[in-house]
């Protein structure tokens, strides 16, 4: 037997197409089972923890290896029937394979074990889910590739670029599908050609489409490599014909050698630049390249618990860091005095500044700047929120954030979180600079059928 951290330098304990029997233990964060030989990792597509399975190995590694259910020979209790394999196999619902209750639970303790890393204390609570956890999804962006001299849409195989045609993407609102696969038939009957990476040739590289999940206008984006879009006013007119809720047509250009999906210049084709959506009573604006969040129906659930969480009061000074479009800041603005917004990416300013004018709100200022920094540049300001909220991306806060909320001095410090080991990894800094955990930790399933969980913690300052 190896030891238990034994670093697998030379000889591994299996091989390529070798067939092996092994229990499931865990699940990893892209949603593949976990198999150990002898301590060493194997990787599968399929697998949930409790089954007994034989693997079948297909790719090895120095530290771990990949592999396929060859047979189930027990079956988990947790696993979810008459799933669609495409969703799984292609990491498009890499968890829809567990029950939902399971995969609550399975979010619950991911928290939970990433706060035990650090050794850091804290009550977890079941993590809120939704009614139906399906057809969520506001927005799809769909790669375009030529099959066997056919244009089809659909999702990458993971770890791939490889396509898999798909029309029924399960986690999306089935009118979003719709939008695809119309736009997908008309560009067929048309004869436009898709764009290969490879050579750098070829027309259409994504359809985007997106719909306002209370307002249910609907906006489509034809992302190409060239300049042109040919055959854009046939395309607009049929688009129209066939999809009744369509408010915007618009043409994106991205003709870089990346893989940011959407170009920076846009062209209105038909209809309006924008689509609206509204979100705690409040309206706002959604342009091709803006960010909105994706499940709406959560995002309202997590928006107020959070505000909730703060305790409000209509004195307060509030600033909100990563601020986007304004979605928070404008939600509890007349909960409040005054409200600051930081966001880095200039156009999201924008739309925001739009959204408070749309609204009527005229107690927040925003500022287009990276967060860490004028965080840092407000608490030298003399800047003193009562509270401060954080909504920050995958890779979390900075150690320059923190000190700076820190030197800010608020009673209260919410925490959005999308990302458990950046979370826990950020609460030892901020217990340290002199915060304590208010009550529990709170996850929410924002993205049903996947391995992301939202959660919320609030930090209260520490009274000296």
């Amino acid at each position: 037997m190896a030891k238990a951290n034994r670093v697998y330098k030379t000889a591994v304990p299996v091989t390529k197409n070798q067939e092996i029997e092994g229990e499931v233990i865990d699940i990893t964060y892209q949603g593949m089972g976990v198999v150990k030989i002898d301590n060493f990792p194997i990787f599968v597509i399929d697998a949930i923890p409790g089954e007994v399975i034989k693997v079948g190995i297909t790719k090895v590694l120095k530290n771990y290896a990949f592999g396929r259910v060859v047979s189930r020979i027990q079956e988990s209790e947790n696993r979810a029937e008459h799933v669609d394999k495409v969703a799984i196999t292609t990491g498009i619902a890499p968890l829809a394979n567990l029950k939902y209750d399971a995969q609550l639970a399975f979010k619950q303790h991911q928290i939970e074990q990433m706060f035990k890393k650090v050794n850091v204390s804290v009550e977890v609570k079941p993590t809120i889910g939704m009614a139906d956890p399906t057809k969520y999804r506001n927005k799809a962006q769909v790669p375009v590739q030529l099959i066997n001299g056919r244009l089809e849409t659909g999702f990458y195989r993971r770890g791939s670029h490889k396509l898999v045609p798909v029309e029924d993407f399960y986690i999306q609102d089935p009118k979003v599908d719709e939008a695809v696969t119309v736009t997908r038939d008309i560009l067929r009957d048309l004869g436009l050609s898709a764009y290969d990476e490879e050579t750098n040739k070829g027309v259409v590289r994504h359809i985007m489409a997106r719909r306002g999940y209370y307002s249910h206008e609907l906006m489509v984006v034809i992302i190409t490599n060239t300049k042109r879009l040919p055959e854009e006013q046939e395309i607009a007119t049929r688009l129209q014909a066939k999809l009744p809720e369509l408010k915007s047509f618009i043409h994106n250009i991205n003709n870089h050698d990346t893989n940011v999906i959407m170009g920076q210049w846009n062209e209105t084709i038909w209809g309006a630049d924008e689509i609206h959506d509204q979100l705690m009573g409040k309206d706002f604006v959604i342009g091709p390249n803006s960010f909105y969040q994706v499940n709406p129906q959560t995002t309202a659930t997590l928006y107020t618990l959070a505000a909730e969480k703060a305790g409000l009061k209509k004195t307060d000074t509030v600033v909100d860091a990563y601020s986007g479009i304004g979605t928070i800041t404008l939600s509890i603005a007349d909960k409040v005095k005054k409200i600051y917004g930081v966001e880095v990416v200039e156009g999201a300013v924008e739309d925001a500044e739009k959204n408070a004018k749309n609204n009527h709100i005229d107690n927040v200022e925003f500022v287009t700047a990276d967060a860490p920094e004028q965080m840092v540049k407000w608490a030298e300001d003399g800047l003193k929120p009562n509270v401060v909220f954080v909504d920050p991306p995958r890779k979390g806060l900075t150690a320059e954030l923190i000190s700076a909320v820190s030197a800010m001095k608020p009673e209260t410090f919410v925490y959005i979180s999308c990302n458990p080991a950046t979370l826990a990894r950020d609460a030892v800094q901020i217990l340290a600079e002199g915060f304590e955990i208010d009550g529990a930790v709170q996850p929410l399933d924002q993205f049903p059928q996947t391995t992301h969980v939202e959660s919320i913690t609030v930090f209260k300052r520490v009274a000296k």
